[in-house]
């Protein structure tokens, strides 16, 4: 959470590891999406894709479920797990793609044993497939959001570096036990809507993306702790420059990087790196090696209250601070959003954000850089 702290205002990077992929949450409308019977045909063949471009004059029609099949594959790189995801035959999932191309008169995919790669045409279908699988994803969110009790697949990413998360996710299952959350905790900035999340909750300063909205949960505030009994050999410091003199336990950045301690009191700051005794990635490891007097850390107060009740850890400079971090829920920006997000986005502002109602302009808006 610190190495986030201290990287506030830095705009997010790093390239998106997914292949093409489609519309957010296709699991949660499976049973919508997919009907095959025995014969392999689809159940809501009334639901015709119309093409007059024919080959010898022949009217071609395309299924639904066979475009909603062909995203699921490019979605999992492979049939065998599309297929798995899907619980049908694999064999069946073959036999609808092969028919699609045959229809279409051109391959989608260029298949070895070691990869699928999608052809020309494949990347335009996909383009289709994906306002098929969106209309699929309004019909089930209407449905989610009828219902009395939300229920279904959450998919939650957030920085492993969060470790207060932990048990808001217990009370959250324990409180809402029709909901299953899929929870991925990483540094990586993950496409949100091209991998199938539902909620990603991110530190600083937010990218400009029409696609998203975004809600401030809390503003994040850390500030210089230590053991009493460091302080005791080595001196309390006065003043920010005084830290330079001592040994520090750092935060390990996203990037690798040690990055600076940044301090603000009013309109002053200060900025320097003091020597490191330890650098690592693990909020609980740098409370622990400053409680055992390894040296002077930055920590976030929540996080470290319980040790300052217990004497183990007291605050250094007190009037100084890190800048505060705002951490915000970002979810895909829709119109109608499903009822299992909106009570995880407010059980999450509830227990971490200010004690009082959001108002109009600041619980929902577009997601945007500053």
């Amino acid at each position: 959470m610190i190495a986030n702290v201290m990287e506030r205002g830095r705009a997010e990077g790093g390239p998106s590891h997914a292949v093409a992929t489609v519309a957010a949450r296709m699991d949660s409308a499976r049973n919508l999406q997919l009907t095959v019977r025995a014969d392999s045909r689809p159940s809501f063949e009334q639901a015709r894709v119309k093409s007059h471009r024919s080959r010898r004059g022949a009217e071609r029609r395309l299924e639904p479920n066979d475009l909603l099949l062909f995203a699921r594959v490019v979605q999992e790189g492979s049939f065998s797990r599309a297929a798995q995801r899907l619980e049908l035959p694999q064999s069946t999932v073959s036999r609808r793609i092969a028919g699609l191309e045959a229809q279409l008169g051109e391959r989608l995919f260029l298949r070895s044993s070691r990869k699928l790669t999608v052809t020309q045409l494949g990347e335009a279908l996909l383009d289709h497939a994906r306002q098929v699988v969106d209309g699929v994803n309004a019909a089930t969110e209407l449905a989610d959001n009828r219902q009395l009790k939300p229920s279904g697949r959450l998919r939650v990413t957030a920085p492993h570096s969060l470790p207060l998360l932990a048990p808001f996710f217990s009370e959250f299952l324990a409180a809402y036990p029709s909901i299953t959350l899929e929870i991925d905790l990483s540094w990586r900035v993950v496409d949100i809507i091209g991998e199938g999340f539902d909620v990603a909750l991110r530190f600083g300063k937010l990218r400009d993306d029409a696609t998203l909205a975004a809600r401030l949960i809390v503003e994040v505030h850390a500030a210089v702790y230590a053991a009493p009994a460091y302080l005791n050999r080595h001196g309390t410091p006065q003043e920010p420059q005084e830290l330079l003199a001592h040994q520090a336990v750092h935060a390990l950045s996203r990037s690798g990087e040690t990055l600076p301690w940044v301090l603000v009191r009013g309109k002053t700051r200060w900025e320097g790196l003091p020597p490191g005794r330890a650098t690592v990635n693990s909020p609980d490891l740098m409370y622990r090696m400053a409680i055992d007097g390894i040296g002077i850390t930055l920590a976030e107060h929540r996080r470290v209250e319980q040790y300052v009740e217990a004497g183990q850890l007291v605050r250094v400079l007190p009037e100084w601070s890190l800048p505060r971090a705002p951490l915000w829920a970002v979810f895909p920006g829709r119109k109608l959003m499903p009822a299992r997000t909106r009570v995880f986005i407010d059980a999450l502002a509830a227990k971490f954000g200010p004690q009082r109602s959001p108002g109009p302009n600041e619980e929902v808006f577009p997601a945007r850089g500053g």
